[in-house]
């Protein structure tokens, strides 16, 4: 068996480093003693305690998962319509088109996609909050889970369909006991993905939220302007570990469902 050379085992540790050294940073500061976050004091859980009394930041971050939820939701069900109606074995008028507009988001800067959101809210008078940021993180990402889904289906046996169909089942029926079940993990990934990029996203969210919307990183990125302090990093953690656990659980699910 070749083996690696040892030149790449080194820059897969640098890489490795490169992405997550500063998570582990955040997490190891987070539980310091002192309110010095570059300084080293001892253990301490005291700014875990300490969120409790910090009301802004936790509204903030129960603004953000019930938003990155909501969206990710929507997300992943036009995303699978989507990738279902650009399946590439159907063809009908305007499907470039379609494929067109449902990819455009994913390459498309952000400051664009926020601007055109917010003229349309305005332009609607519909008012901006919570469901704004919802609507415009469903339209960010759907396209994501959109390309993940429709990859799934390129690898789908057709003759399970066809087999499914010849014996009778109605086209609901075999889209819900064989085509759901067998691109369930690939809809599984595209909604954590749309999740997290609804968590992260600081751009389309500062243009169309609105009072009492204000998101964690919106209210993070106001916060470290005065300076980082070790509330921002005891919150970051548990943000981590709440989307690690979420998608160690999808990873075990999609395992069994494999075997």
């Amino acid at each position: 068996m070749h083996r690696a050379h040892p030149l790449a085992w080194a820059a897969l540790g640098l890489g490795l480093a490169f992405l997550y050294g500063p998570i582990l940073l955040v997490v190891v500061y987070s539980f310091n003693a002192s309110r010095l976050v570059t300084v080293w004091a001892g253990f301490s859980t005291r700014w875990y305690a300490g969120l409790l009394d910090n009301g802004p930041l936790v509204d903030s971050a129960l603004v953000t998962l019930k938003v990155a939820l909501a969206s990710a939701g929507l997300a992943t069900v036009l995303g699978t319509l989507a990738a279902l109606a650009l399946d590439g074995r159907r063809r009908f008028p305007g499907r470039p088109l379609l494929t067109g507009l449902v990819y455009a988001p994913m390459v498309m800067p952000e400051v664009i996609t926020g601007l055109s959101l917010l003229l349309l809210f305005v332009g609607l008078g519909i008012p901006r909050g919570v469901w704004t940021i919802v609507i415009a993180h469903a339209t960010f990402t759907l396209c994501f889970v959109a390309v993940v889904v429709q990859a799934r289906l390129r690898q789908l046996d057709r003759s399970l369909l066809e087999a499914a169909a010849d014996l009778g089942a109605a086209p609901v029926t075999v889209f819900r006991t064989v085509t759901l079940p067998l691109i369930a993990p690939a809809v599984i990934a595209g909604f954590l993905l749309a999740f997290t990029l609804s968590m992260d996203d600081l751009v389309i969210a500062s243009f169309v939220s609105g009072p009492g919307a204000t998101t964690l990183p919106m209210r993070l990125y106001s916060q470290v302007r005065l300076g980082v302090t070790p509330e921002i990093n005891a919150i970051s953690t548990l943000l981590i570990g709440a989307v690690s656990v979420a998608v160690l659980g999808a990873s075990v699910l999609t395992a069994r469902r494999g075997r």
